[in-house]
């Protein structure tokens, strides 16, 4: 695949060019006469509340000219010496689905005073904020809802775009909420980054993007380098549960994360960033609204950028290509056709392990990974990755009439990972060529209907994916691949989930959701003789077949009680499953006597949440009780290997979070965590469960600056050695970032131009988070162990130029 942003200066030309032809002759120019017009009016939530911050466009019927506001923090906006005659008003938030009043008359001389309600957008789309917050809507880190119905964090777009490293991925976007942490060694958005919560690590809940599932194929695993950099994020709700009936994923086991995609703006907009920071890494970006065009129906938001690095890490370079676009069309006051396109290319040196042992940071740093040696077996050269990824969908959302709504989206993505690595000498057999591909179509539909006494929702997930997986022997030095692979296999998946669901209106302050989901996965499998390190040579034959089925219901009910109109309180009962890995017949001839069933979690939890217009506040108490992998034993009469269920966890705690305004600019950010995740037969933990958690961010808003202080204390944990839990004890560490940034906020045509400083583990720790021990019979540290650390402190230093029409 070509490099997508190799042509930069070409695509800059080219994204200016766009942007001017779109635009035209845009803006508004301020009338000195006296029959000038003058426009306010305020933006109001379904409940009369105000909204901070909404974006208001108003447009001239006639000349086609526009202006765009901003409200206040009492929701107002107002525009002066507007020419008379009729305008349309459109007022848009996130969160929100666009308000917009049509023929308003301005009379010369005149001023006319409007109110905008806005409804709450579907949430499988936006990020629900709370109007009634001051705090809360615009520059809370972390929030949940009123209207949550379990344990939530909505984090919004100020955070991402001001609150983190210009190279974050979204395992960073979501590092300060609630009882989460992640560690890239190679330094912020340069590794394959893993998320951990609740003692649930990656593979054990669901990710979605716009509504849609995305994991690999032989397990439910994501990865951080390869899908979403922060660019192309506009929010994320973090729900720590299985959700509802109406939750769509393979794994809605410990919870979910649901990214957002950047939505298109009403007014036209370029800008062009270039970053440089600590291990030499060098990001540029070329973002481009195109505004409204085509009669206002349409809006276009292509992002394209090139980041490359040496790493943290030594000889652990990077260099990613990527490239988004997102257009929206307006067929009706009532149907809005969307379509999205992404695609990365990334190319990375990293051995397998992903880190040093305790040997070679004893010897080299630790910072310490692959060498510049071609006698050593280590020789960067000897180990790389090549990534390849596009995500694709086309959705449709349509008022259809007494109630009814329909939300669709057909889709496809593809991960194509081509790795090559060596082992710990160098020989003819000593490196292994690995393939991990797979292509997936799918479709989301949803159907609901609202009335006075509540809303029924159903609709179903349906998901095609082929996959092709091999790992062959092979020489470092020159790549020439063994005869027999350790193991190949091609197999396809196909997911199903059809669900139901009925939110009832008991009274005006309760409601309670109940519904179940069928859950069901079939894998035809096609496994090709090997070895012997997998399969064997299966007697002979080229290849042998399987084909697996597994089916549950997954049912919940939850409920959610206004106290009051700012306070909230609810109760949640969810199940969630885990689909067995294709390994299931990674056995001598792939034999199978009895196949393993999708692992179950049962989630018990209640919360409550506050808000008034300087404070915020949510707790949340849950128990969940979960399976764990399915373990085997051969057959006594047969040989073939016997799936069985290896012992239950219980993971249970609280959680709280909260916002502050403090005055002058001045916000406050909290948010604690107290929990265990035990193994019910032994009592002891599952690992990488911290005993508590605690986040503490200052920021200072106010006018053209950003400043941010986060720190986050992960508390003690442990790290299993194959064979014993409790094996490593990992001690507490902090994760302490700092952001400095000066942003052009005015009506100029330079808008949005930047200045943004983000500093990363300001303190320079090098903690150990995590420990791969070298032997599964001890717990004393050994030379061989392999080490998670944290990576040295990162700056980078971003300018961003900001065009934009002149007002």
């Amino acid at each position: 695949m070509k490099s997508i942003v190799s042509y930069w200066r070409r695509a800059v030309v080219l994204g200016v060019f766009v942007f001017i032809c779109a635009v035209g002759p845009a803006g508004l120019r301020a009338q000195s006469d006296a029959g000038a017009a003058t426009l306010t009016g305020v933006v109001l939530d379904k409940d009369g509340k105000s909204i901070q911050s909404a974006t208001v466009v108003i447009k001239n019927n006639s000349t086609g000219l526009s202006r765009k506001t901003t409200t206040d923090a009492s929701g107002h906006f107002s525009a002066s010496g507007l020419p008379p005659g009729a305008y349309a008003v459109e007022a848009s938030a996130p969160g929100f689905s666009t308000g917009r009043r049509e023929a308003v008359q301005l009379a010369a001389g005149g001023a006319e005073d409007l109110s905008i309600p806005l409804n709450v957008a579907n949430m499988s789309q936006a990020v629900t904020v709370e109007a009634s917050s001051e705090i809360a809507m615009q520059i809370a880190p972390s929030q949940s809802s009123l209207e949550a119905r379990s344990a939530q964090s909505v984090i919004g777009t100020p955070f991402i775009d001001n609150f983190t490293a210009p190279v974050a991925d979204y395992t960073e976007i979501v590092q300060m909420a609630p009882g989460t942490f992640s560690v890239s060694s190679n330094g912020v958005g340069l590794g394959d980054s893993k998320t951990y919560f609740r003692g649930f690590a990656d593979g054990q809940f669901t990710m979605t993007y716009d509504g849609i599932p995305f994991n690999d194929t032989n397990s439910p695993t994501h990865h951080s380098w390869a899908f979403f950099p922060s660019q192309w994020i506009g929010g994320t709700v973090f729900d720590r549960s299985p959700g509802s009936a109406s939750t769509l994923g393979p794994t809605n086991f410990g919870g979910s994360i649901n990214l957002l995609s950047r939505e298109p703006q009403p007014e036209p907009d370029v800008r062009a960033s270039v970053s440089y920071g600590s291990f030499n890494t060098r990001l540029l970006d070329l973002a481009v609204d195109s505004g409204k065009f085509l009669g206002d129906k349409s809006s276009l938001f292509v992002d394209l950028h090139e980041l490359k690095s040496d790493g943290y890490q030594t000889f652990n370079f990077q260099k990613r290509d990527a490239g988004s676009l997102k257009y929206q069309y307006k067929l009706s006051d009532k149907t809005t056709v969307s379509a999205f396109l992404g695609i990365i290319d990334l190319w990375t040196n990293t051995p397998n392990t992903k880190g040093p042992t305790r040997a070679q940071v004893a010897q080299f740093g630790d910072n310490y990974l692959l060498s510049n040696d071609p006698n050593r077996p280590d020789y960067f050269r000897y180990n790389y990755y090549h990534v390849q990824s596009d995500f694709e969908y086309i959705g449709i959302s349509t008022d259809l009439g007494h109630g009814w709504r329909l939300d669709d989206k057909i889709y496809s993505y593809r991960y194509w990972n081509k790795q090559n690595y060596n082992g710990t000498t160098i020989t003819k057999t000593s490196a292994t060529d690995k393939l991990n591909g797979y292509r997936k179509i799918g479709d989301t539909l949803g159907v609901s209907q609202e009335h006075g006494r509540g809303i029924f929702r159903t609709g179903i997930w349906y998901e095609w994916a082929y996959t092709d997986r091999y790992q062959v022997p092979s020489d470092p030095r020159t790549w020439v691949n063994a005869a027999l692979p350790n193991f190949h296999e091609q197999f396809i998946t196909q997911s199903v989930q059809p669900y139901a669901e009925y939110e009832f209106k008991v009274t005006r302050k309760l409601s309670v959701t109940g519904g179940v989901k069928m859950a069901y996965y079939q894998q035809h499998l096609e496994q090709f003789a090997d070895n012997g390190k997998t399969v064997g040579s299966l007697n002979g034959v080229a290849f042998v077949t399987h084909t697996a089925g597994y089916r549950s219901w997954q049912p919940s009910v939850d409920a959610n009680y206004r106290l009051k109109q700012n306070w909230s309180v609810y109760a949640q009962y969810a199940t969630g499953n885990v689909i067995p890995p294709s390994t299931v017949f990674d056995v001598k001839n792939a034999v199978v006597a009895i196949l393993p069933k999708p692992t179950q979690a049962k989630t018990y939890q209640v919360g409550t949440v506050w808000k008034n217009n300087r404070v915020t506040f949510d707790f949340d108490a849950y128990h969940t009780h979960f399976q764990n992998p399915y373990s085997a034993s051969p057959d006594p009469t047969t040989g073939e290997p016997v799936y069985f269920a290896t012992g239950d966890s219980v993971t249970k705690g609280i959680e709280a979070e909260g916002n502050v305004r403090l005055g002058l600019g001045f916000y406050l950010y909290l948010n604690g965590t107290a929990g265990n995740a035990k193994y019910v037969n032994t009592e002891r933990w599952v690992q990488n469960a911290p005993r508590n958690t605690e986040t503490v961010g200052l920021t200072y808003q106010r006018q053209n600056w950003d400043l941010g202080f986060f720190n986050k204390r992960i508390g003690q944990m442990y790290n299993d050695n194959g064979s014993t839990n409790e094996a490593v004890t990992i001690k507490p560490f902090n994760i302490t970032n700092v952001f400095l940034n000066y942003t052009i906020k005015s009506e100029s045509r330079f808008r949005d131009t930047k200045i943004r400083l983000s500093v990363n583990n300001l303190l320079d720790k090098h903690s150990i988070v995590g420990v791969t021990p070298a032997a599964t019979t001890t717990s004393v540290a050994a030379p061989g162990d392999v080490l998670t650390l944290m990576p040295g402190r990162s700056v980078a230093l971003t300018v961003t130029f900001g065009y934009a029409p002149k007002r």
